[in-house]
């Protein structure tokens, strides 16, 4: 992604210009979510699933907006730029902080955003075709010792920076092989051709139930649901922790009050029980937060996979 120098020294003064003071009688009209991604992936199904329940709740519609590119910057920068009224909203993924490892961005990933609340977390599951000899953490460890350069496929975000993070904290020299996404990665990854993936749960689950892919270990602070054989990274490597989330942001400014209801009417909207029950079919769990709890949320994510970055020589571009 090439964002131009024109663009990054024009981007405050277009934030500033936008950031009028939020107009009372919210809503006042249809309530837009954002959507910085192609469909089809949790983030758009998320947004889709809590729509209806907040048209309701609103009396308003709630269209969501799918504008990808840029790997989510495109759509994030146009919310940053939206007026802070609260009809404008974006569902984003943890690649919101993840980014600024990788690009100069044409706006704060803190700064410019208000905080509304954390959607969902799905852990990653480590895994690697049945031929791969090493079938726990352990014995991945070892293996890396012995011959440095285990391959991993990654798509870029958390799915290319939790191996690097792996190697970092197990002192084992891994090499990246980039891949577009998951299902280009998945042929090389059966037959052998890259050793291992970080992959996420709903996108390795098929392979793994059909037995083309055997699961060494998931990420997450507990076992996955649909795998609960499967352990814990952390299990073997205390503290290790890598997961996809998302949240609901708005652009920065927006009023106290008016925040506070979006946080009460997204939680409400996402603990539906039958909202719920379609994110655990899909692999992730709904989890809910306070403003300030995911805005910290946010912040500490920002400066782990920062530092993973930093370390492994990625230079913002």
């Amino acid at each position: 992604m090439t964002l131009t120098r024109r663009a990054a020294l024009a981007a405050p003064a277009l934030l500033l210009a936008a950031r009028a003071p939020a107009q009372p009688g919210f809503p006042g009209r249809p309530v837009r979510i954002v959507v910085p991604y192609t469909p089809g992936g949790v983030s758009d199904i998320t947004a889709r699933l809590m729509a209806e329940p907040l048209a309701a709740a609103w009396g308003q519609a709630v269209p969501v907006e799918n504008r990808a590119g840029a790997d989510g910057v495109i759509g994030t920068e146009a919310v940053a730029r939206s007026a802070p009224d609260g009809h404008t909203l974006a569902l984003v993924s943890v690649g919101h902080p993840v980014n600024a490892a990788y690009y100069k961005l044409p706006y704060d990933t803190m700064r410019d955003f208000s905080f509304v609340t954390q959607t969902t977390s799905t852990p990653l599951v480590l895994c690697a075709g049945k031929g791969f000899g090493p079938g726990t953490v352990a014995d991945l460890i070892a293996h890396a010792k012995k011959n440095p350069g285990v391959t991993f496929a990654g798509t870029g975000g958390v799915v290319r920076l939790a191996p690097v993070l792996f190697g970092q904290q197990t002192g084992t020299e891994l090499t990246y092989v980039p891949y577009r996404g998951s299902t280009q990665a998945h042929p090389d990854l059966m037959a052998g051709r890259v050793d291992i993936m970080f992959d996420t749960v709903p996108a390795a689950l098929p392979h793994i139930q059909s037995g083309a892919l055997k699961a060494i270990a998931t990420t997450g602070a507990k076992r996955a649901p649909q795998l609960p054989d499967v352990p814990l990274v952390a299990e073997t490597l205390p503290g290790f922790e890598a997961s996809t989330w998302g949240m609901v942001i708005a652009p920065a400014g927006l009023p106290e009050a008016l925040l506070a209801k979006l946080n009460a009417d997204c939680v409400a909207a996402l603990r539906r029980p039958e909202v719920v029950e379609k994110h655990r079919v899909l692999g992730a769990e709904v989890v809910t937060s306070s403003p300030a709890e995911i805005r910290g949320f946010c912040e500490s994510e920002m400066r782990k996979w920062g530092d993973a970055a930093r370390k492994a020589g990625i230079v913002p571009q």
